[in-house]
């Protein structure tokens, strides 16, 4: 779509390489988006690092999947997130979510703050925003 778009000279939106979302699909499933802390850091960024394991998810214990986690990486000046990583149920699904967020600019704050079905796998996003800022709940 993108060479189509330069091609019919309609100055294209480019593509943001750090908002691709990489998935694995396997028993368990993995996913990420964005920055590793290690990149983080190199770039200069001071971080915030969240990690929710799954085994403290309701929905994971109810479906007998509690194997793995989600983490989220923060810039603590702004609160910008750089990245996201999860293995588990449901992994390549949820990296969606954050594929939106980052697009969106989405901060610390904003992420937590979303309100998500209980009981979901999809609850370990703001979970493990909220382990980043020191907010945990459910571990």
């Amino acid at each position: 779509i993108l060479a189509v778009e330069h091609l019919s000279a309609l100055s294209p939106i480019p593509i943001d390489y750090d908002n691709i979302p990489g998935c694995t699909y396997c028993k368990p499933e993995v996913a990420s988006i964005g920055l590793t802390e290690e990149e983080a850091i190199n770039r200069g960024f001071k971080i915030k690092v969240g990690k929710f394991p799954l085994s403290a998810s309701g929905k994971a214990m109810a479906v007998s999947s509690t194997e793995g986690f989600a983490k989220i990486i923060f810039d603590t000046e702004y609160g910008e997130l750089l990245g996201f990583h999860m293995i588990g149920e449901n992994a390549t699904e949820l990296v969606s979510e954050i594929a939106v967020a980052k697009s969106l600019e989405a901060t610390y704050e904003e992420i937590l703050k979303i309100i998500h079905p209980h009981p979901t796998i999809s609850e370990v996003i703001p979970e493990s925003a909220a382990v980043a800022l020191d907010e945990p709940i459910h571990i």
